[in-house]
């Protein structure tokens, strides 16, 4: 009877061990089998972000793909164990948002070498193979943030003339670079136009752009004209600093932002700042998910005949696949026909007291 026994155990002993073999090795393929994306932001300090994540997360979703998503907060150490953890995970295709685009070619080589191909998303960067790139037109954004000035200064002096502040993001970044590169073109064709500063922010931080600013108002002792500045939370804390000096109005200094946060918009709704650039986010998620997707799906297909008609950018490893989305100015006046029309917010948010 104890002999039977034991063989039954045996029996019993054996027959889970198979069913865990069998059972793991269709975990293991049905992993192999899932349309893993991985999707890393740099951030999720400007309030854009959170609908970057939320429209490509949805967008893939919808056409079967699971996307693994983490933001780096800023820190490029951070970004790549962010992006060895989803390479073991097992992702097909990696969308990069770089932290920085000057270093982050290596995460693009990284991901190569194990034989994943990576979408830059939003911030090209340099010195490393892309397979292909979605972004916003970043030299358009300061050629609008500069048109914008140009008709302030007019209507306030008659001519363009003045002193101007660049407050710009993240040294190095090369979406600064060319978000700046339209402004400087501006202050090069007028020469009764002063740049007094032009100054890189770690981080994106608006509290050092606030700094930077107060410390400018006290140095020309608030005889300054316009700040132009990289983005939304830059533009937030110079108009942090103006409020303190009674300079926050429309009337008094202009500032110009860009991504088009709520606050800013709200700011602009009130008289207080100038001009924001409203970067489409739907289209820019969209087509990034669409195309990580169609690489997943087709890994053996040319970038080519899966992207369409694009545009080429050199980021000097080489010319890149690029797609390149669309930007929009919005001042007081076209606040209701730009991003409350196009859905970006409400109106009951904009003009909320």
């Amino acid at each position: 009877m104890k002999y039977h026994n034991v063989r039954f155990t045996t029996m019993v002993i054996t027959a889970v061990l198979c069913a865990i073999v069998l059972f793991g090795g269709t975990v293991r393929k049905a992993q192999s089998d899932e349309l893993r994306i991985g999707f890393i932001l740099k951030t999720m300090q400007e309030e854009r972000y959170a609908t970057d994540k939320a429209l490509f997360t949805a967008r893939a979703k919808v056409q079967g793909a699971t996307v693994l998503f983490n933001s780096s907060g800023n820190d490029e150490l951070t970004q790549l164990r962010q992006v060895e953890q989803l390479l073991d995970e097992g992702i097909k295709i990696l969308v990069l948002q770089p932290v920085n685009t000057g270093t982050a070619g290596s995460l693009v080589k990284l991901a190569h070498k194990r034989g994943v191909r990576v979408v830059g998303y939003d911030s090209m960067l340099q010195n490393g193979p892309l397979d292909v790139m979605v972004m916003q037109d970043s030299r358009a954004v300061g050629r609008l943030q500069a048109e914008a000035l140009e008709k302030w200064l007019i209507a306030k002096k008659g001519k363009v003339e003045g002193k101007i502040a660049l407050i710009m993001g993240q040294p190095g970044d090369a979406n600064a670079e060319a978000m700046s590169a339209g402004v400087l073109e501006f202050v090069e064709q007028h020469k009764e136009v002063e740049l007094i500063a032009k100054r890189s922010h770690m981080g994106w931080s608006p509290d050092l752009s606030r700094e930077t600013a107060e410390n400018l108002l006290v140095k020309y002792k608030n005889d300054i004209d316009a700040f132009i500045c990289n983005n939304s939370g830059l533009a937030f804390g110079v108009m942090g600093a103006l409020h303190e000096e009674g300079l926050d109005s429309v009337d008094k200094v202009f500032v110009a932002g860009s991504d088009a946060d709520l606050r800013n918009l709200k700011l602009i709704a009130q008289g207080k700042q100038a001009f924001e650039v409203w970067k489409k986010i739907k289209p820019l998620a969209y087509t990034a998910a669409d195309i990580a997707v169609s690489l997943a799906k087709e890994p053996t297909k040319p970038i080519d005949e899966i992207i369409g008609d694009h545009s080429k950018v050199n980021n000097g490893f080489g010319v890149i696949p690029t797609i390149i989305t669309p930007v929009v100015g919005v001042d007081r006046e076209t606040i209701g026909a730009t991003v409350i029309a196009g859905g970006h917010v409400t109106r009951e948010d904009v003009y909320e007291k």
